[in-house]
This record gives C-alpha cells, structure tokens and sequence, in this order.
C-alpha cells in the first residue's frame, strides 16, 4: 500500500500546499496513494498521541510511505532517525520530497542505517556520561548515593500484598508463581520474603 502523511501545526495552515506536491511526485512516480493520512498536531506532541504513531503501527514490508518534506514526521533529528530506521527494520519504504530523501533497499539506505546506529549509540554513550559526572559530583559534595536506609522495608505493592504473600508461601506457592501474580520480578518477591522471614 501507498500512503501520504500530512501535518500541519495548527489548524490556520492548510494542507493543500503538501496535497499536491505529494499528488505530483506520486504521478511522476506511477504510484497511486491507497491512503491519505491528515492531522492538525504539533510535532511536540509525544508520538503515540499522534495519528503518525497508529501509521507507522500499520505500516507493513514494502509499503510506501510519502511525506512532502522530512520535517512533518517528527520533531527533532533524534526523532526523526528513529522513526526512518523502524520504517527501515520494517522494509517499508519511504520518500521525503523536498529533501529527495528515498529510504529503501539501496546502498544510500544502508549507509543511512549505519549512521541512525552511530548516532543511537553516541547518544546512548553520552547520556551514560552526564549520569556518572553528576554522580561523581553529588558523591564529592558528600551527597549519599543509592536507596535510603530502610528503603527495602518500604515497598508499597509488596507491603499491601504482605498477607497474601505470607499466605502463599505457608501453602508452598513458588515465589516466582506469587511474583507473577503481583506483576513484579521474582527476585524483589525473594527479597520481600527474606525480609519479613517467612
């Protein structure tokens, strides 16, 4: 399927302008829109709010994707990437008109998929970063780091479930059957146990 993504910020913008250069590439291209997608949003607005969010949910291998200018789907660079490489991962293929942007299964492509990777994990590597440079610097102020003294006392689905685990456990429930139950990991179940001594 072919389908065509237009946004507009507010509803004082039309969509017209988009329409057509999207009607025009299409034409140019032989490709016939199975579906149009419009939305009046800001792109601040978190993805999955947004109708783009259920799109790319749709989007199958090798459907086509247009948009009139590679802007209209996200709101950062950041964004952006991620959305052109689950499209990738996806096999779908799309097109960006202004830019001349054409993510397919091309060497442009591959090269485009190596450098959302990089940039994925530099970002990753820097956020890592400013974590251990702010822990450092609240360590050296003589800040104490990690969970309060007594924390582990203080788990409040664990502590209002107390009875119940107490129960399951003296009818010889297995702990990672209990921790299932209460939607938790069955370690924080062991460690609650260890804790009260069951």
């Amino acid at each position: 399927m072919v389908y065509a993504y237009i946004r507009v910020s507010t509803d004082k913008q039309t969509v017209e302008n988009q329409r057509f250069e999207i009607l025009n590439f299409a034409k140019l291209r032989d490709l016939v829109i199975s579906k149009w997608v419009e939305e009046t949003v800001s792109s601040r607005k978190d993805l999955s709010a947004r109708t783009f969010g259920s799109l790319l949910k749709e989007l199958n291998s090798d459907d086509v994707l247009i948009v009139s200018e590679i802007s209209r789907m996200g709101r950062n660079l950041m964004q952006i990437m991620g959305i052109l490489n689950q499209c990738m991962e996806n096999q779908v293929k799309v097109y960006a008109i202004k830019e001349g942007y054409e993510l397919g299964d091309n060497i442009n492509s591959k090269v485009l998929a190596f450098a959302f990777g990089l940039s994925a994990e530099i970002e990753r590597t820097l956020i890592s970063q400013r974590i251990k440079e702010a822990l450092a610097r609240k360590k050296s102020e003589g800040i104490k780091l990690g969970r309060p003294m007594g924390s582990k006392t203080k788990n409040p689905i664990l502590a209002k479930h107390n009875d119940f685990i107490v129960e399951q456990v003296s009818l010889g429930v297995k702990q990672v059957e209990i921790a299932r139950r209460l939607k938790v990991h069955r370690h924080t179940v062991k460690n609650w146990v260890k804790l009260i001594k069951v």
